[in-house]
């Protein structure tokens, strides 16, 4: 498989912020998102097999590890990997897009489901029928750059039911103003979790391998 990059770093982001994880960030997208903030993925990267990806990650001695991207789901040697790692008895976290059929993960990951808002230019990538893959531990992100993005989302997780699980908003860094986004949720009383992505508080947005 072709990767980016393997990195020991903290979760900036969804319900496991905070926590030191093992990030393996796989190289390629099928998505080319206005606000991507890793386009340094879309080419290049390593070709490693997978047992000096499964190595590297053990190397680290951490129990949680990410597999993200680009799009991690897009190269099919992922969901062996994915396996493996769960084998192996480590938590495993899942970035995806959506765009791609969630079905062949290993029920043991967790999804972090990102839903494509109108101002990603992505809006048409999104497959909703992912949404009835979910397990009662994956979540759903929406990223949101302004208050037609956020009306959008708000609607999608009340007309469809996502407060059934963990549901995430985050600002577009550096382009949504992070206060307007919570009164929002807080005005509206929406049934879901504010979040900012950490690991750019703690070492700067330009920062890689963290």
């Amino acid at each position: 498989m072709r990767v980016t990059e393997i990195f020991h770093s903290i979760q900036g982001e969804s319900t496991h912020a905070g926590r030191p994880c093992v990030f393996v960030r796989l190289t390629g997208c099928n998505l080319r998102c206005r606000w991507c903030d890793s386009e340094y993925t879309f080419t290049g990267g390593d070709r490693m097999t997978l047992e000096e990806v499964v190595d590297r990650v053990l190397s680290y001695g951490c129990d949680l590890v990410e597999v993200t991207g680009g799009e991690p789901l897009a190269q099919a040697e992922a969901f062996e990997l994915i396996e493996t790692l769960c084998d192996r008895g480590l938590e495993v976290l899942i970035e995806t897009s959506g765009s791609i059929d969630v079905s062949p993960t290993d029920p043991r990951a967790k999804l972090i489901l990102d839903v494509k808002c109108p101002g990603s230019g992505e809006v048409h990538s999104n497959r909703w029928t992912n949404l009835a893959l979910l397990r009662p531990h994956d979540e759903i992100k929406f990223v949101i750059a302004d208050r037609a993005d956020y009306e959008w989302a708000r609607e999608v997780i009340l007309t469809r039911g996502l407060a059934r699980w963990p549901v995430l908003l985050s600002p577009v860094w550096g382009e949504m103003e992070p206060r307007l986004l919570a009164e929002w949720m807080l005005a509206d009383r929406l049934p879901a979790r504010f979040q900012t992505q950490l690991h750019k508080h703690i070492w700067g947005a330009e920062a890689r391998g963290v």
